[in-house]
């Protein structure tokens, strides 16, 4: 599947992009196929391939910001900074 580089553009009603959009739809659809109980990461990643070419990495910074995770994110000067 080739990457279209409109996954990555955000929407202008809410802000999510395809991508998220996707992850959102499938994490929900996997939580009622399993009851509510907790969806494994990788089983989430094999449904949202099928719909959108994306890294582990890209998923896990999906995931990472809709959680309100800590993000990696680097200083200028190349360390891990702790805003």
């Amino acid at each position: 599947m080739a990457r279209d580089p409109r996954d990555r553009i955000p929407d202008v009603r809410d802000g999510l992009t395809r991508a998220e959009r996707v992850v959102l739809w499938q994490l929900s659809v996997l939580q009622k196929e399993r009851k509510g109980r907790n969806v494994p990461t990788a089983m989430l990643y094999g449904r949202v391939v099928e719909h959108v070419d994306l890294s582990v990495a890209e998923l896990q910074r999906i995931l990472q910001r809709m959680t309100g995770g800590t993000s990696n994110r680097l200083s200028p000067g190349g360390d891990a900074s702790d805003d």
